[in-house]
């Protein structure tokens, strides 16, 4: 696996290609399509597809056409399973086995030296679902009219900016593009490549431009006749916004608009109950090496749930064709094993990319001055973390999958340090007191509960959803009575994904579990290692707002700064050497800081497919940067034909 930071990190990239280019007369195409050309309403495939297709190659055999992919959404913000399944469609992507990249909806890209220039050269004859086509044009709408547009994105993604200023876009030719940087931007294509980059391909002039103040004479009726509060909310509501944007729906609850996805909504995202359909989209520019055009599967179908215990129930049953998202928790692993051939399907290894299974997150910028300064205290967090038995929590949750461990990176990667993954991780009540008398906490309730500077009673309030499988709520119920042990009240509450987003952001919580990112994929996923995201590094989200823009948030202190600054040079170099060289120093800073406490390795996922379903690969990697299971090729899955019911 350490191969991914060999070849990812790579940015001078002279006209990558990827796959071969067809040289025949006649492709392939789906039954259903073949007959809506029989019938005059869609041309040839020939003309449907560019001149030179993108052709990969399949995990195990050339697939069938034809059949329903059914899976499930639970809860609020689950369209992200739809972004997984379906929205992965970048300039650019990462190679199937995360080893590198590849061209996307690009032929071909390259880089200067500095890595400032980097010029992208699309398909000709590339067409939005529609049937339009998409050119440069298309990019430089969402970079002139959507991007550095203040109304439409107040703030723009740091990966975008380099030395203070936003990247420019000029169209080179109809079929050619340049992004430039006015000081190197190191980590750019990996970050293009990654769930971040669907901007440049997620908005189709020809449709847009309609909705958008630049354009429309009358902008003003066409507000008051959607009922809109503004444009930008008439733009957003047409599917002006990229759909792989996980905090904002717009793109899934329109059927309208022109995507360059394999699959295309014919209903829509409520984020309630319900049933998703999506449709196979007639002009997707990738085959097979036999110049079939993808993807294989007509439809995919989404039962919006309310609960993950329904979902199980689907699974059992054997009515989910592949998925692995929330029923496939370590609890449920031998009753989803043990029916494989009551339910008619397979169980295949999702390996994670995770710095921690379960990450607790101390919120160390609390709006209560006097939390804050509980939590700020080191020996505060290094006295509850020696008072968790994570050996016990994974015995009893995770049923003996998993070891104990802090959020570092994993044995696998070239910054593994195993006294940074194993500080604090000993289960001793004494040594926890230790700390936490050390702390200045010793007094007590008459209940035997520490009190805090302010004569009250510490208590700590966890937030968590019951999410992804990973049995939080329990982990939650064992670290009450641990923390309670030594004093400290601690309650529990489980709460929907979207309330739980919103309370992050805000500051407005106590604690949080959540899962952490960045075992493998350091570079693009710093979070848990240095405030740099408003809604993953919980525990300090008031500093990240302040490293986004310092007239907001709360000036961190100096550690923090330096990791600050320590990432901000990482992305503005191209040296290889000098990046690791950076990044070992700011995870130094992380072992030292101590912010936040995780409490095990994650074992392995797990999933299910139906056992006429295809081409999914016994193992492969999960992350959401590397967004599964998307970058393993969707298109390729394929369902035997006259197998599903």
């Amino acid at each position: 696996m350490k191969k991914l930071f060999s070849l990812a990190l790579v940015f001078v990239l002279l006209l990558v290609s990827f796959g071969a280019t067809l040289a025949q007369d006649m492709y392939g195409e789906a039954p259903m399509l073949a007959a809506l050309v029989e019938a005059g309403e869609l041309p040839p495939v020939e003309e449907r597809l560019p001149a030179e297709p993108l052709v990969i190659s399949p995990y195990d055999s050339i697939g069938d056409y034809g059949g329903e992919w059914r899976s499930a959404m639970v809860g609020g913000l689950d369209h992200i399973w739809m972004i997984r399944l379906m929205a992965y469609e970048n300039l650019i992507r990462f190679t199937p086995d995360w080893s590198g990249l590849m061209p996307g909806v690009a032929k071909s890209f390259s880089s200067n030296s500095e890595a400032t220039e980097f010029i992208f050269e699309l398909r000709e004859g590339l067409r939005w679902s529609d049937g339009a086509p998409f050119t440069a044009d298309d990019i430089t709408f969402w970079y002139d009219d959507v991007l550095t547009n203040e109304d439409l994105t107040p703030t723009i993604a740091t990966w975008l900016i380099s030395g203070g200023e936003p990247l420019s876009v000029e169209k080179v030719d109809d079929f050619t593009v340049k992004f430039t940087f006015s000081t190197p931007n190191g980590l750019f294509l990996q970050n293009l490549a990654s769930i971040l980059g669907c901007g440049p391909t997620s908005y189709p002039r020809h449709y847009l431009e309609p909705f958008h103040v630049n354009y429309a004479e009358n902008i003003d009726e066409l507000v008051a006749e959607a009922g809109a509060g503004d444009w930008v909310e008439l733009f957003q509501s047409k599917g002006g916004v990229e759909p792989c944007f996980w905090t904002n729906t717009s793109f899934w609850q329109t059927t309208e608009i022109p995507t360059m996805h394999a699959w295309r909504l014919t209903s829509t995202y409520g984020g309630g109950t319900g049933r998703v359909v999506a449709e196979r989209n007639p002009y997707y520019y990738k085959t097979d090496p036999e110049g079939n055009q993808l993807p294989y599967i007509d439809r995919m179908i989404f039962d919006q749930l309310e609960d993950k215990e329904t979902l199980l129930l689907q699974v059992l049953n054997g009515d989910i064709d592949m998925m692995a998202r929330h029923f496939n928790s370590a609890a449920n692993r031998p009753i989803v094993y043990d029916n494989r051939e009551a339910g008619g399907y397979y169980a295949y290894g999702v390996v994670g990319e995770d710095a921690n299974m379960t990450a607790l997150a101390i919120n160390l910028t609390h709006l209560d001055p006097v939390k804050r300064e509980i939590f700020q205290n080191k020996d505060f967090r290094i006295g509850l973390s020696h008072a968790i038995n994570r050996q016990e929590i994974v015995d009893i949750v995770y049923l003996g999958r998993g070891e104990p461990r802090q959020i570092a990176p994993q044995a696998d990667s070239p910054f593994y340090d195993e006294e940074f993954a194993l500080q604090y991780t000993e289960y001793n009540v004494d040594l926890a007191n230790e700390h936490l008398d050390k702390a200045g906490y010793s007094e007590r309730d008459d209940e035997g509960f520490r009190l805090g500077p302010d004569g009250n009673r510490i208590s700590i309030v966890i937030e968590a959803g019951d999410l992804f499988g990973r049995g939080w709520p329990d982990v939650l119920e064992l670290i009450q009575g641990y923390w309670g042990a030594v004093g400290i009240h601690m309650e529990p509450r489980i709460i929907d994904r979207s309330l739980l987003v919103s309370r992050k952001v805000n500051s407005e919580h106590d604690a949080t579990i959540w899962g952490a990112s960045g075992g493998l994929d350091v570079y693009l996923t710093p979070i848990w290692y240095f405030p740099s995201d408003p809604v993953e590094s919980a525990y300090a989200p008031l500093w990240t707002k302040w490293y986004f823009d310092p007239e907001t948030g709360e000036e961190p202190p100096e550690a923090a700064k330096k990791q600050m600054e320590l990432f901000d040079q990482i992305k503005a170099t191209g040296d290889l050497e000098l990046q690791a060289e950076l990044m070992a120093e700011l995870l130094a800073i992380a072992k030292e800081e101590f912010y936040v406490m995780g409490i095990n390795s994650n074992p392995g996922g797990y999933g299910i497919a139906k056992n006429y379903f295809r081409n999914v690969p016994a193992t492969s990697t999960g992350s959401w940067k590397f967004p599964w299971p998307a970058p393993i090729n969707t298109t390729l899955f394929y369902i035997e034909e006259g197998a599903q019911g």
